[in-house]
């Protein structure tokens, strides 16, 4: 396991200009095996979870070219399914949560498809069962073998039907549109995920000769066709990303501008931010975030304290929760974080009270932050990364400490941030990887 040596207490000074969207990225992806056609992608992350889906794209037959930094070209004119009985598609599509999205367009194109039961963030329970009633309830028939831990899906007899999607899940939903694009008749999704990255998936299969309605809203009518054309499609970027730099900036006194944040794609992502009393400015597409001393988080108003909580979208997005849990920390108030979500997301806290953080943790879904509003700075330990959005929280409390912290497990941060320690260290921040 690589891990980063953060030198803290540092300022940091500049712009920053976030990534492709990683959770975009991974349904885009899939999508390409919808096709015989070429697809051309540009904003493509260069991290982890992202360039693992595309080598298992390769090693399924999809051709893969690269057309400059981020862009590539797909094509996949052939699968080779017998890589699908292999152990090194087992390995590799079990290491990635992504991969559970390829079941989606192998059915529409293949009428079948196998997948091993997928890895990711330890954050709680993430059933599958979406997905797979999803399917269900558009015909297709599924085996579950668990000694291999293997999930086999057959869509001889799919036809268009009615899907009402018991967990609105934005994997469960991009996989039960890209089945149903070619599915002959009409899908009717209900409860279906809205967010801007299912919003872009939708954009590129009407562009690509798909014919659904409802784009934006919770209910998909999809009408199937008989095959899909190549696109081009250049991806948003990553508003997980774009929140992580705002709560840096508060927790470090720093001041950074976040280039190219199609800002009206990020929601209530900023206006959460500003309960917690961070000043930022909109100058065009960038976000430009002053160093500040201090800053006051909201109260309702009775002055009874302020929750922050996860829901669907336009809700607040749960990647952020961590972010937002640790950018209270230096704040002047308190503030009630509700993770409705998962239940393992919050226990990570126990490392920033570690560090000195004045952190209840109520229970697996609520910890109550009370701000220490400058009183005493945090200071560095040796903590462990358990996801990805907890491993950045514990990366911004190192940044804003006295002292030098070591955060083990770094491959989790890297699955979803890319080169997140060289881009700090260009404006001021010191980031060593050891």
């Amino acid at each position: 396991m690589s891990s980063f040596k953060i030198t803290g207490g540092k300022k940091l000074q500049g712009e920053l200009t976030p990534q492709g969207a990683k959770n975009e990225a991974l349904q885009i992806l899939c999508a390409v095996i919808l096709t015989r056609e070429v697809v051309e992608i540009h904003n493509i992350p260069n991290i982890r979870d992202v360039n693992k889906l595309m080598e298992l794209l390769e090693d399924m037959g999809v051709k893969r070219t690269k057309l400059g930094e981020g862009s590539y070209r797909f094509e996949a004119s052939e699968v080779n399914f017998e890589y699908f009985e292999t152990e090194a598609y087992k390995e590799k599509a079990s290491s990635l949560r992504g991969s559970i999205m390829l079941l989606g367009p192998m059915l529409a194109r293949f009428s079948k498809g196998k997948a091993p039961r997928p890895g990711g963030d330890k954050i709680g329970r993430r059933p599958l069962d979406t997905h797979f009633v999803g399917f269900q309830k558009l015909g297709a028939t599924f085996t579950y073998e668990a000694d291999d831990a293997f999930y086999t899906v057959d869509g001889e007899n799919m036809e268009g039907g009615y899907v009402w999607m018991d967990e609105i899940s934005v994997t469960g939903t991009a996989n039960v549109v890209m089945a149903a694009v070619m599915t002959k008749g009409i899908t009717t999704v209900y409860n279906a995920a809205c967010e801007p990255y299912l919003q872009q998936l939708c954009k590129m299969l009407n562009r690509m000769g798909a014919k659904i309605e409802g784009v934006g809203s919770n209910l998909l009518t999809i009408e199937g066709v008989e095959e899909m054309s190549g696109c081009e499609h250049t991806m948003l970027p990553d508003m997980i990303e774009i929140g992580s730099f705002i709560g840096l900036a508060a927790m470090t006194k720093s001041e950074i501008t976040i280039k190219n944040c199609q800002i009206k794609e990020l929601g209530i992502i900023p206006a959460t931010f500003k309960k917690l009393g961070i000043e930022m400015e909109f100058r065009g597409d960038d976000i430009y975030i002053p160093a500040q001393e201090n800053y006051e988080i909201n109260t309702l108003i009775d002055g009874s304290i302020l929750t922050i909580y996860d829901a669907p979208w336009p809700g607040f997005t749960p990647d952020l929760i961590s972010i937002i849990l640790v950018t209270a920390i230096q704040a002047k108030g308190t503030l009630l974080v509700h993770q409705k979500m998962f239940e393992s997301r919050l226990f990570f806290v126990d490392k920033l009270i570690d560090m000195g953080g004045q952190i209840i943790l109520c229970d697996p879904h609520r910890a109550t932050v009370v701000g220490l509003n400058r009183t005493h700075n945090l200071k560095g330990i040796r903590m462990t990364s358990p996801d990805i959005r907890a491993g950045v929280a514990l990366l911004i409390a190192a940044l804003s400490a006295d002292g030098t912290s070591i955060i083990d497990n770094i491959e989790q941060i890297d699955r979803g941030y890319q080169n997140i320690d060289d881009r700090l260290n260009a404006i001021g921040a010191e980031i060593v990887r050891v």
